[in-house]
């Protein structure tokens, strides 16, 4: 397997690898309004727009086998902290922070180290201090939320983004992890 991954600070150039490597990812749930592809083109378009915004998608060849998006937050008062159940302290809200947003792997690509490397690749290049991400506790049947506390993320709180979400928890780490 030989993936080229790609940066890209402009949605636009991303926007049709993106949305077809979500289809495919979500599709057992895209009947759910909160995971409809119309949904997640609504906030992907936020996303895009806000600031910091960068995307990695995973090529292989001419095809998108994954990819992983961020965005820098806005300090304490940013949307990201001030909906959670339980907002965290000034110590970890008042640092310079890039909020993961999303992170999929086509079912081809799983079980390659592809998202350990996108997710790497992403914060290499960033100047934030600390990285943040919310994630759904029952997906992969825990497994997940398994890969993000490998990474070093510990949970700061739960959250449930939308009505119409699942409740998520919400996980920080450094930027850049020293080497163990």
């Amino acid at each position: 397997m030989t993936v080229q991954l790609r940066h890209y600070t402009i949605l636009d150039d991303a926007w049709q690898a993106i949305v077809a490597v979500y289809s495919e990812v979500r599709a057992p749930l895209l009947h759910l309004p909160h995971y409809s592809v119309a949904r997640f083109g609504e906030r992907l378009t936020r996303h895009g727009a806000e600031p910091g915004w960068e995307a990695v998608v995973a090529w292989d060849g001419d095809e998108a086998a994954a990819f992983i998006y961020a965005n820098s937050l806005d300090g304490a008062a940013d949307r990201w902290w001030t909906r959670m159940n339980d907002v965290p302290g000034p110590e970890t809200t008042s640092l310079p922070t890039v909020a993961v947003k999303e992170l999929m792997v086509r079912e081809r690509w799983r079980k390659t180290g592809l998202s350990d490397q996108l997710h790497e690749s992403l914060l290499s290049g960033r100047v934030e201090e600390q990285a943040t991400l919310m994630v759904n506790p029952e997906a992969g049947n825990g497994k997940v939320m398994a890969i993000y506390d490998r990474w070093g993320y510990r949970p700061v709180s739960r959250v449930q983004p939308s009505p119409d979400s699942p409740p998520l928890v919400a996980m920080v780490r450094p930027v850049h992890v020293p080497a163990a």
